[in-house]
């Protein structure tokens, strides 16, 4: 059914007469349109700001890969090995025993072309690595070991020639043998003793070509002999050894290989290297023998090196003088002394004894003081 509409205000006055109000009744009736103009729409409510997403991170730059470890250098190889034309390997220098050198093996050039006539020819030969004594066996170490009864009675007949350190001069070269194997080495051979004195390219000294002056060695010059040093008392020009080392060091780092004292060495003399022959040829050559006893037709064996005594023509590392290895006063006294080579066997014993000696605190001071008081002059 249709309702009619009526204005709240034309109702107002009939419904009062009838004790009515107007409010009750028009709040249940639906609201009018007072006009067509459409109402405002109601603003939504602001939305608040929804929380932004964090911000993604950025990524770690990945870490660099470590470098690879370098490789290890390499080990440089080893240098080959020289053989002798006899098949020999040489060996290199071991460990060098106090108070030596060590002297490379190897060929050198040993003897002479135009010297004397017992220096011919020159010829290449070989030889395996050894070690030299530095200095000349002085005669406090000779009169330590003889009066330890180890070592046969030997020395000098000159007065002034019995200091500590001066060369030990007189024995004879079965006393030079005997020394060196009590120390455990060895007489060198002719060979050896050349090569130390010459080095590996035949130089006529120890430091080379040039003339032996007394700046150089203790030899016989303009002044005298001993570079004009007299010797004390009787025959004082005569001259005299001076103390090893006085002068400076030739190839090797070895003292007074001219000069100061004659040396003995281990072969039996020759007329000339060719006559010797194969018996002073090849690898580490001993000479007629090899050196043994008896050795028929040889009685001399040979010094090297020149003297205090003589001039710069026999101070060469050529020069070969002989003489009886008894050198006996009835016979014929001459003052020469020596020095010690080891085999590279030789030379490995010897550093370890030397090793023992110190670990186990031995007084090498108290050894070597029992030489110091000289023998009384003759």
């Amino acid at each position: 059914m249709a309702l009619l509409s009526v204005s709240p205000v034309r109702l107002r006055p009939a419904l009062g007469l009838l004790g009515l109000t107007v409010a009750p009744l028009l709040a249940g009736l639906p609201a009018c349109r007072t006009s067509s103009t459409p109402a405002e729409p109601t603003p939504a409510p602001a939305v608040a700001d929804a929380p932004s997403a964090p911000a993604e991170a950025a990524p770690e730059p990945e870490p660099e890969p470590e470098p690879a470890p370098e490789p290890e250098p390499a080990s440089p190889p080893e240098p080959e090995k020289l053989v002798a034309p006899d098949g020999t390997v040489i060996e290199p220098c071991g460990e060098v025993p106090e108070g030596m050198a060590c002297i490379p093996g190897g060929p050198f050039i040993r003897g002479t072309d135009d010297g004397p006539k017992n220096t011919r020819p020159a010829e290449t030969i070989w030889l395996q690595t050894f070690y030299m004594d530095l200095n000349e066996v002085t005669y406090q170490e000779y009169k330590t070991c003889q009066k330890s009864k180890q070592c046969l009675r030997g020395g000098p007949l000159y007065n002034d020639f019995n200091h500590p350190r001066q060369p030990i001069t007189g024995p004879s070269w079965y006393a030079a043998v005997k020394y060196c194997e009590v120390k455990g080495k060895h007489l060198p051979t002719e060979a050896q003793w050349e090569k130390a004195a010459r080095g590996p390219d035949g130089n006529l000294y120890p430091w080379g070509n040039e003339e032996a002056t007394c700046e150089r060695a203790i030899i016989q010059d303009e002044r005298g002999r001993s570079c004009g040093v007299q010797k004390k008392k009787e025959q004082p020009w005569k001259g005299k050894p001076f103390e090893i080392g006085s002068r400076p060091p030739g190839v090797y780092g070895l003292y007074d290989m001219s000069g100061n004292s004659w040396e003995w060495v281990y072969d039996w003399d020759s007329r000339s290297y060719e006559a010797c022959g194969d018996e002073c040829r090849g690898t580490d050559p001993k000479g007629p023998c090899g050196g043994k006893e008896p050795c028929r037709g040889h009685e001399k064996r040979v010094v090297r090196g020149g003297s205090w005594y003589w001039d710069e023509t026999y101070a060469t590392g050529a020069y070969r003088r002989t003489h009886y290895p008894a050198n006996e006063r009835e016979v014929e006294f001459h003052h020469f002394g020596f020095r010690c080579s080891a085999s590279l066997e030789e030379g490995k014993a010897i550093v370890e004894a030397q090793k023992a000696a110190k670990a186990g605190g031995d007084d090498a001071g108290a050894a070597a003081a029992e030489g110091e008081t000289a023998e009384p002059a003759r």
